[in-house]
């Protein structure tokens, strides 16, 4: 493929997962408080319920994740993109109408089936990025997060300021408007001659997914490094809301805009630092840095006693961003073409399986450490968790990589 068109299907991928991300960021800050108000304002019940909407959402990208990877490899990237995205819509609306707590986590469900098509926007981004320039392009997906963190959290806040359930809708319309850019703009990335030859239900199953793994010596032990950076990772999604409105007082907006200050922040990393770091220090140090930055983030968020110290933690943790680029570009080089949709369907089944066990660890670590039954008062418990297990992970990605780069 020749670098105008490649240049012009990064372009559509990235607004893609920005106006998916955007609909994402959007209902952040009022899930957890619309939870709470169905458990009646019980913080601590509210954190648990979340923990659990939080796995069952990850249930749901464990088992389609490599499902949709598997079809996107035999079928292409496109139809699996705009099917997701259609569906997303949907059931964001379904959400904004949820009478109850019980039809509140059907969504929720249906949620985790569809945005499972993040891992066909990897693969599409590995179909049309050569080997050397796939973590300055994995960077700029990243940005694309970033970016909708920067927008959607923040209108995410004010509007439920305004009521809670306004922005699912708004959530919903930004997906279904992605529908449409995309069945108009988005071109195809995987010709038919590169496609698998036929649909396999032993790789679409998640275990077979994760045999892909097992199968290169590098992939297995960068696969172990990525696992216990999503279960580190899971601390935030799980507890941010209710822990800086239990320890610091903020409301929704306050929570929106912190979220917009991180998505800046990330911005800055993978658009404007991924493509110019990583070339210069490798992808190795790249890794190595953006788990450190991870321990430090971590460790502020816990540790800090008033919101202004946590604020003070956002850059220090945006440098986690390198972690992600660099990895994708060192796994992507240890399979082929027609195994690039079941690989990002595998790591995004490893990041789900953790996300199984994550989110209710750091949600009842959350509940247990401001529980006056419990005896101790430490709110930032779950993010300290957060911090070792970093650290562990940072150890191990020293080795792995060690080993990786020789």
């Amino acid at each position: 493929m020749s670098p105008a068109p490649r240049t012009a299907t990064v372009v559509f991928i990235f607004i893609t997962v920005v106006l998916d991300v955007l609909a994402l960021g959007v209902v952040i800050p009022v899930l957890p408080k619309l939870i709470e108000a169905f458990m009646g304002g019980n913080t601590a019940r509210a954190a648990e319920i979340n923990g659990l909407f939080s796995t069952a959402w990850a249930l749901m990208q464990f088992v389609f994740s490599p499902l949709l990877g598997a079809l996107s490899d035999r079928f292409g990237r496109r139809p699996v993109i705009l099917i997701s995205c259609l569906g997303l819509g949907l059931d964001y609306l379904l959400m904004a109408l949820a009478p109850t707590l019980w039809w509140l986590f059907v969504g929720r469900v249906i949620s985790g089936i569809t945005a499972a098509s993040f891992s066909t926007a990897g693969a599409y981004i590995a179909d049309v990025t050569p080997q050397d320039k796939r973590a300055g392009a994995f960077g700029m997906i990243g940005a694309a997060w970033g970016l909708g963190f920067v927008v959607g959290p923040a209108v995410g806040g004010l509007l439920g300021g305004i009521d809670p359930r306004l922005p699912f809708w708004v959530a919903g319309a930004l997906a279904l408007a992605n529908f449409g850019y995309g069945f108009f703009v988005l071109p195809e990335s995987l010709p038919r001659e590169r496609r698998s030859p036929r649909f396999s239900w032993q790789r679409a199953n998640p275990l077979g997914a994760l045999t892909l793994l097992r199968s290169h010596r590098e992939l297995f032990g960068l696969a172990g490094v990525n696992a216990l950076y999503w279960f580190a990772h899971y601390a935030l999604p799980s507890t941010f809301v209710l822990y800086t409105g239990h320890r610091y007082g903020w409301n929704a907006q306050t929570v929106g805009l912190t979220l917009a200050a991180v998505g800046i922040c990330n911005v800055i990393v993978q658009a404007g630092l991924v493509r110019r770091v990583v070339p210069a220090i490798g992808e190795r140090n790249a890794l190595l840095l953006g788990l450190a930055a991870g321990v430090a983030g971590f460790t502020v968020y816990g540790l800090a006693p008033t919101g202004f110290w946590f604020w003070a933690g956002l850059p220090v943790f945006a440098a986690m961003g390198f972690f992600g680029p660099a990895l994708q570009a060192l796994m992507t080089r240890h399979v082929s073409p027609q195994e690039q949709g079941q690989l990002q369907g595998a790591n995004s089944s490893m990041s789900a399986l953790v996300g199984l066990l994550a989110p209710g660890t750091f949600s009842l670590v959350f509940a247990a450490s401001i529980d006056p039954a419990v005896g101790w008062h430490l709110p930032g418990a779950a993010m300290l968790l957060a911090a070792a297990v970093t650290l562990v992970a940072l150890v191990l990605g020293a080795r792995v990589t060690r080993r990786e780069t020789a």
